[in-house]
């Protein structure tokens, strides 16, 4: 059986979790769900101050980090101009 859970929010914070769910392509009432089930199941929540990167973005980094150490100068560019970056960046 559903019910109505009738909670007071900042509006803010729920535009933006709206927008997170969205992008995630869920309702933000799944997300919502999902949390109070963990929150029963552990009985216990966290609060992180600092977003985590998707770990395809994190492994990613990290690869392009060790490429970086094995050969800084092939990533060091120099530019005499802001419009000579902006040429070289619409290049890459």
């Amino acid at each position: 059986m559903k019910t109505i859970l009738n909670v007071k929010v900042d509006s803010e914070a729920k535009e933006k979790a709206k927008e997170i769910a969205l992008q995630m392509g869920v309702p933000l009432s799944t997300i919502i769900n999902a949390n109070l089930r963990e929150f029963i199941r552990t009985r216990e929540f966290s609060v992180k101050l600092e977003p985590r990167l998707k770990p395809e973005v994190e492994k990613e980094l990290i690869r392009m980090s060790k490429e970086y150490h094995k050969n800084p100068k092939k990533f060091a560019y120099s530019f005499n101009s802001a419009a000579e970056a902006i040429k070289f960046l619409r290049k890459k």
